[in-house]
């Protein structure tokens, strides 16, 4: 089972490449969300309001992917696709890559677009730092004191995350494990019918 996926970690450093006159700024981001990607696209317009062209593609996704490329005027398939070609290449997700061009007057030619956008989003990503994270699910572990060395001999053996905990009239507490773990966590919790056990979304407990 696949329960780990690569993004970057944070934000590359600025990137230039220059063929024929033409200068091809390139970027890679970390985003979770297409606002962001927005806003990213804003700013590099303000910075950049005399280019061209601002092209760009990207991945959002750890599970189920959507992804866009847009050529921003380029050529059909000159620029976002080789610039999202890279963002497959280096097997990445929740990543944005923008290439910001500044014509040299001299014409490339689709083949010689296609070449600089894809060298471009490439040196972006390799001044990039790579990570692998996993994918998880979170499960509430609701008990009563006499069961808490119970619950947490189960944490520490499976080196749970805990995530969020109420200690009240009884125990609550929430916890993060490896999708690939999470026949052997219920497994687990299925002798000990007194505590309860219910998945929940990791997002709302974080």
């Amino acid at each position: 089972m696949n329960d780990s996926y690569k993004t970057i970690d944070g934000n590359s450093e600025e990137v230039l490449f220059k063929e024929k006159g033409s200068k091809f700024f390139g970027y890679a981001y970390h985003v979770s969300d297409e606002e962001a990607i927005s806003d990213i696209l804003d700013s590099l317009r303000a910075k950049h309001h005399s280019a061209r062209h601002w092209c760009y593609a990207w991945q959002l996704g750890e599970e189920e992917f959507r992804y866009r490329a847009n050529d921003d005027g380029e050529p059909s398939n000159s620029a976002g696709m080789p610039i999202y070609g890279q963002i497959q290449s280096f097997e990445l997700t929740n990543v944005l890559i923008v290439v910001v061009r500044y014509f040299g007057g001299i014409k490339l030619g689709v083949g010689g677009l296609i070449s600089a956008y894809k060298t471009t989003a490439q040196m972006a990503l390799e001044s990039s730092p790579i990570i692998e994270k996993t994918i998880n699910r979170c499960f509430r572990i609701q008990f009563g004191y006499p069961d808490m060395n119970k619950v947490m001999r189960i944490i520490k053996e499976r080196n749970l995350e805990i995530t969020d905990q109420k200690m009240d009239l009884t125990c609550e507490m929430t916890v993060s494990t490896r999708k690939g773990d999470v026949g052997k966590l219920l497994n687990d919790f299925e002798p000990h019918h007194q505590i309860i056990l219910n998945s929940v979304d990791c997002h709302s407990t974080s």
